[in-house]
């Protein structure tokens, strides 16, 4: 029966005035069979709205998620839709349900639209047998005010090649560069505040034009380095030879002769063939005659000389050089070069570390700080006391910095005459932070060069002393952003390898095997003591508040590197698309993806 012979029935009833109860009684039920089934069909379809609803709100935000610099790509679009199907039901559906996903903006918005067509319980019986469910739903990605400190291992391994012709640290800048452009993207319509820092790492840390331009009093005037001295080591001298003649020349008075005579040498003087001399000289009267007959008297002077043997040579020993030009960036001179000459040196910023303490292990509480107290080169934030060189930071030099070893080629901490110059890397210059544009963050990124060894603490030290909001940079640290906005800090911390010191070197602690700043013996537990030194540091920067996030590149994340880490905020990437995703994961973490319809 269709619902107009339906309602041509019920009124025919109507009109009825045979008081016929039975026909009445019929047409009411009909009537409740539309109410209640209509009730029923509409109440379904609200459901089924609200479950495609949600799906394609978990959808758009999955699409979003997956967006590169690429923009809405097929792997965004697939990523959509594969979590929307996970999250719709299809029980009752005419058809299956279809998300569509577009654009508007190269992927800063995701836009979806989902479709459906529901079927009828009980209002087929009236005639309508579906309704069409037609959904919308949008995601976007804003970032707020964010400071993020790049910590990146650019020690000699980020040469290796990956594929083809790219190594591991072309791979790092580009990904470094796609993380700018995701950041950028989602911050292009706001007024929010990113700025960057930077801090690469390898064997030292350049911050020596940060400390100078805080206050030059921070770093040393002078500093004892392992080196080399060019000296003459003499024989025993010898019996004076006898008076000679040293000239032609005949004066006729003494007062004359006097006149002309040298002065004595006071100490051994002159060179020549390894021989060392000292003369003295003497006039003496002589009877001048001339066939026997004529004859007069002449004064000649006459000179004796005492030698010795000399021989000169390096020795290889500690020596204090005085630092207070060289630290300033200007040409300093020192004679260590061939045979003693002059050899021309500019500082390129690289520091050793204040104070610490030859510990095997380190630990940090909320409480208690750094332990043990006396390591001052764990401390992120308290400020050299100027009075005391322990205190301060020294100028790595690798100029005057050299190895030595005995006539067996074995090193030893004795002075000797056997040496060599010491390895020294240095990284280029760390970065406060500050707003960039792509240009100059891509020319930061391109500047970065690979060398030296792996000392994740020092990376780490130095990201936390920049990024600190107690520390010596937190005026900086601290600027207000015009927007007024709370201000969120992630520190990024990225290696292609775990601890591995090298004792031979001049790095961020002296020279390890002669200096022993770390180890007691110059080289037992180097590693074991640095990594005790890295986990007490991550723990003391995220007590700040501070996401620290860890990318293992090409290499396993071991349990230092995970712990670390905040919670949530570790990454393994084994290629250069697994290190860009990384960063994309992250920077999509920075900002703040979220539903916006």
């Amino acid at each position: 029966m269709t619902m107009r012979k339906a309602f041509d029935f019920a009124a025919k009833l109507f009109r009825d005035t045979s008081g016929n109860v039975l026909p009445i009684a019929a047409a009411g039920m009909l009537v409740a069979v539309a109410i209640v089934g209509s009730a029923i069909d509409i109440s379904r379809s609200y459901l089924v709205r609200s479950q495609m609803q949600a799906a394609c709100d978990a959808g758009v935000l999955a699409g979003r998620r997956t967006v590169t610099t690429a923009g809405l790509d097929d792997t965004s679009v697939k990523a959509a839709k594969a979590y929307f199907k996970t999250n719709v039901r299809s029980a009752n559906l005419e058809d299956d349900p279809v998300l569509n996903v577009t654009s508007p903006d190269n992927g800063q918005t995701v836009v979806g639209t989902a479709t459906t067509v529901l079927n009828t319980l009980v209002m087929r019986v009236f005639g309508r047998n579906t309704f069409d469910i037609r959904v919308t739903c949008s995601s976007s990605m804003g970032v707020g005010n964010s400071d993020v400190m790049m910590v990146l291992d650019t020690t000699g391994s980020m040469n290796t090649a990956l594929t083809g012709s790219q190594t591991r640290i072309q791979a790092l800048r580009a990904a470094m560069k796609n993380f700018y452009g995701t950041i950028a993207a989602a911050t292009a319509s706001s007024n929010a505040r990113v700025r960057y820092g930077f801090v690469p790492y390898s064997s030292s840390v350049n911050v020596g034009r940060l400390i100078m331009d805080r206050d030059r009093r921070y770093i040393v005037d002078k500093q004892t380095y392992q080196s080399r001295v060019w000296e003459a080591s003499y024989g025993t001298p010898g019996n004076f030879t006898n008076w000679s003649r040293s000239n032609t020349t005949d004066y006729t008075t003494l007062a004359e002769c006097n006149a002309n005579r040298p002065a004595n040498s006071a100490d051994f003087t002159d060179f020549s063939s390894g021989t060392q001399r000292k003369y003295e000289y003497s006039c003496q009267e002589e009877r001048s005659c001339f066939l026997v007959i004529f004859c007069r008297t002449v004064y000649v002077l006459n000179v004796r000389y005492q030698s010795r043997s000399v021989t000169q040579g390096w020795s290889y020993q500690p020596y204090e050089y005085d630092t207070s030009v060289y630290k300033t960036f200007a040409r300093v001179t020192t004679p260590t070069g061939t045979n003693g000459a002059n050899v021309s040196s500019v500082w390129a910023g690289c520091i050793e570390e204040r104070q610490t303490v030859a510990q095997s292990a380190f630990s940090y509480s909320s409480i208690l700080g750094i332990s043990p107290a006396g390591a001052l080169d764990l401390d992120l934030d308290g400020a050299p006391d100027v009075n005391r060189d322990a205190t301060k930071w020294k100028p790595m030099w690798p100029e005057v910095a050299y190895r030595r070893w005995d006539s067996r080629s074995n090193y030893t901490t004795a002075n000797t005459t056997d040496g060599g110059s010491a390895p020294s890397y240095c990284p280029v210059p760390a970065q406060l932070l500050a707003p960039m544009s792509q240009s100059a963050f891509n020319a930061y990124a391109d500047s970065l060069q690979a060398e030296g060894s792996t000392y994740l603490d020092i990376g780490m030290i130095w990201g936390g002393r920049l990024l600190s909001p107690q520390g010596l940079w937190s005026s900086v640290v601290n600027e207000e952003p015009r927007n007024g906005g709370e201000v969120s800090r992630h520190l990024i911390f990225m290696t292609d390898g775990e601890m591995e010191p090298n004792y031979l070197i001049q790095q961020a602690w002296g020279m390890e095997y002669w200096d022993r700043r770390v180890t007691s013996d110059g080289s037992s537990g180097d590693a074991a003591r640095h990594t005790s030194r890295f986990r007490a540091v991550c723990e003391a920067i995220k007590d700040k508040g501070i996401r620290v996030w860890v990318i293992a590149f090409t290499t396993s994340i071991n349990s230092d590197l995970k712990a670390c880490a905040s919670d949530s905020s570790s990454y393994v990437a084994n290629n250069s698309a697994e290190l860009n995703a990384a960063f994309q994961e992250i920077a999509k973490q920075v900002g703040e993806l979220r539903v916006v319809e």
